[in-house]
């Protein structure tokens, strides 16, 4: 049975790409959707019949997506305790399962992950290698006295080690964290000094953009002040592992660390569904991150859920991130070991040594999910890059495009510049879910400027201001029902207040996300930016995102971040620009800026100011930061400086006297 398109589409909405029938048959949702046909007797012809039973019916939808899914564990006989609560409903309470377990299906020779660190490293790791030092890991953090709860952390690059040490945590049914190692000291304490980890891993240094980074230095005040790390282990990367142990408290480097011990079969420690696997960070400005922990049982449904069934991973399939360990995109990328792909690590930048390195990368490994981040789309098409011309690119079936809103530019892009035949798919959630709740629907269109549509299992709305269900209208993004890759909890929350306050605060027993969303009549949902970060001129909401779709068109501009500034009883807009070196923000520039606003999205969007700065500061994940930004221009302080990874950038907002008239 085929899905058919579900709605007649307006005549000016354009559709990039439609799956054949051949492919919407040939797909794992069909073969699910097939398998749930047989199991309620009911009929699943369009994504939204499929969708509206999924979170009509979530505990015979869970219990599949298990058995689908081939999960290893005990499942129990109940699915869904308290299920009306949120917070507080309970997937398989009584399940036991290994999180590990489920990604090490395999100890064949074949690959299961390659690495490149720019163009200066290349390795491979077959699954009998990579079972071999999973072992070799889980025998000497037994040794160092992990078990079942405590906590291990790591400032790592995206290299073979961290997932191997990530598997051989969860295989003792202990909790992983990590950061990436251009983090700074205040950065890592704020994080993993919250979480007091036995042991610690970090490298003796990186490389990024063809520098040699050393860590020496920063190790060396990091260690001192976590002192609950009883052992410490320096990975090698620069080849200065032994002198970089050497010379810090309760160090060894990772070969001295595992030499006592031989491979042998993994054994896995089964732990209940929501046994904490991860500790995650909120990466805002607002105050010492928040730590946000994920169960393993949750973690690895709504993952297996996502590859399987909306990405249509397939065994053998080669599945590639540009991410780092310090975002949720890593422990989304590394579970495509339980769908039997081959993982494609890289670590670095995706510019170094030349703009087209990732694509150099997909050709030559062959990769056929290719994800990114809407900035890298952008900067691309500013770059002028085009890989469909000078690339081969046929395996690719899917690119995904997350960390922001993907413009309707952006779209275009991928299909005239990247392939033309490619299922693309803009994905949304976040750390909070270390998921997606909007994402990529194989039997659907890709329509432009738009997210495919919510999640199974998800039961994604958007909401007005009273609570009230929109469709073609800015508003909250909500989730109605629970879903299994809610947080446990926050480290440190005994009472679940804080939890319940950053989610269930707004509206009661109902999940709100914190993004300005619309579901267009078609079905599909665009993100309009974060709420926090939301513009009010004169009381109309307005979302940074379209503002930053119709700036960045402009070839002057690199990018750009708006505000609002309270001012004479309002709010009104500020826009920063980066310009393109040797270009300057004369009023010729700034009319053109104001004019591409008003026509490609309203005059209510045109801003009151137009200021050129030399950098626009980010998070170390990537995202630009509009509330620290807004805190100095109001003359407040921002809190955690070290979640980003430009502090010094902050300065050019500071005292600007353009803002004061």
């Amino acid at each position: 049975m085929s899905a058919q398109v579900e709605r007649s589409l307006p005549a000016d909405e354009t559709i990039l790409w439609t799956p054949s029938p051949e492919r919407i048959a040939a797909s794992q949702m069909r073969a699910f959707a097939d398998a749930a046909e047989a199991e309620t007797s009911e009929r699943f012809p369009t994504y939204a019949d499929l969708h509206a039973w999924s979170i009509r019916d979530p505990a015979t939808f869970w219990d599949l997506v298990w058995r689908f899914c081939g999960v290893i564990g005990e499942k129990g006989d109940t699915i869904l305790a308290d299920g009306t609560k949120m917070p507080g409903a309970r997937f398989f309470p009584e399940a036991r399962l290994n999180f590990a377990e489920n990604l090490l299906r395999r100890a064949d020779d074949t690959t299961a992950i390659v690495f490149r660190s720019e163009d200066k490293i290349e390795r491979r790791m077959t699954w009998a290698e990579l079972n071999a030092l999973v072992s070799r890991l889980q025998q000497a953090l037994a040794a160092a006295g992990v078990g079942v709860g405590d906590r291990v952390a790591g400032m790592l690059p995206n290299m073979p080690e961290a997932v191997a040490i990530m598997l051989a945590v969860a295989s003792l049914g202990a909790t992983w964290s990590s950061c990436s190692p251009d983090f700074g000291i205040r950065g890592v304490l704020d994080r993993f000094g919250q979480i007091a980890p036995k042991v610690f891993f970090s490298v003796d240094g990186y490389w990024y953009a063809g520098k040699r980074i050393a860590n020496a230095d920063k190790l060396s005040g990091i260690v001192g002040d976590l002192p609950s790390a009883e052992t410490v282990v320096i990975v090698p990367f620069l080849g200065e592992a032994e002198a970089v142990a050497a010379a810090l408290p309760r160090a060894v480097t990772l070969d001295g660390f595992l030499a006592p011990y031989a491979a042998q079969p993994v054994a896995y420690t089964r732990v209940p569904f929501d046994q904490p696997l991860y500790i995650l960070y909120s990466s805002g400005t607002t105050g010492v991150p928040k730590c946000i922990v994920h169960g393993v049982g949750g973690t690895l449904l709504q993952h297996l859920k996502e590859h399987k069934l909306h990405a249509d991973v397939r065994p053998g399939d080669k599945v590639f991130y540009f991410t780092t360990l310090g975002w949720m995109m890593w422990n989304w990328l590394v579970t495509a070991l339980a769908a039997d792909a081959t993982l494609m690590l890289y670590d670095g930048s995706p510019f170094a040594p030349k703009p087209s390195v990732l694509f150099d990368y997909a050709d030559a490994e062959g990769f056929t999910l290719f994800g990114t981040s809407a900035k890298y789309i952008d900067q691309l098409k500013k770059e002028g890059v085009r890989p469909r011309d000078t690339h081969n690119l046929s395996t690719i079936r899917l690119i995904t495009s997350t960390g922001s809103p993907l413009a309707p530019e952006g779209f275009d892009f991928v299909y005239e510049a990247i392939k033309p035949d490619v299922h693309l798919a803009s994905i949304s959630g976040g750390t909070d879910i270390v998921s997606c709740f909007v994402l990529g629907i194989p039997w659907l269109p890709v329509r432009r400027s738009e997210i495919q549509g919510p999640g199974l299992g998800m039961a994604v709305e958007v909401w007005s201001d009273d609570g009230k269900p929109v469709i073609g209208e800015k508003g909250e993004l909500v989730c109605t029902r629970p879903f299994t890759s809610m947080p446990v909890g926050f480290w440190n929350d005994p009472d679940g207040a804080r939890y319940r306050a950053a989610y269930f605060e707004r509206f009661d027993n109902v999940w709100c996300h914190g993004d300005f969303a619309e579901i267009t009549p078609s079905g599909g949902m665009i993100i309009h930016g974060r709420s926090d970060a939301t513009l009010n001129p004169g009381g109309v909401r307005i979302g940074t995102a379209e503002l930053y779709a119709q700036v960045e068109q402009i070839p002057q501009v690199v990018e750009a971040l708006a505000i609002g500034q309270d001012f004479d009883g309002d709010v009104r807009i500020v826009l920063f620009v980066r310009l393109r070196a040797g270009v300057e923000l004369d009023d010729g520039l700034k009319q053109k800026i104001r004019t591409q606003i008003r026509t490609g999205a309203s005059p209510r969007h045109v801003p009151a100011k137009i200021l050129a700065v030399a950098d626009i500061p980010r998070t170390k994940s990537g995202k630009i930061t509009e509330l620290a930004v807004r805190d100095i221009v109001h003359g407040r302080t921002v809190k955690n400086v070290e979640a980003l990874a430009n502090p010094e950038a902050l300065d050019l907002y500071r005292g600007l006297d353009e803002l004061r008239s």
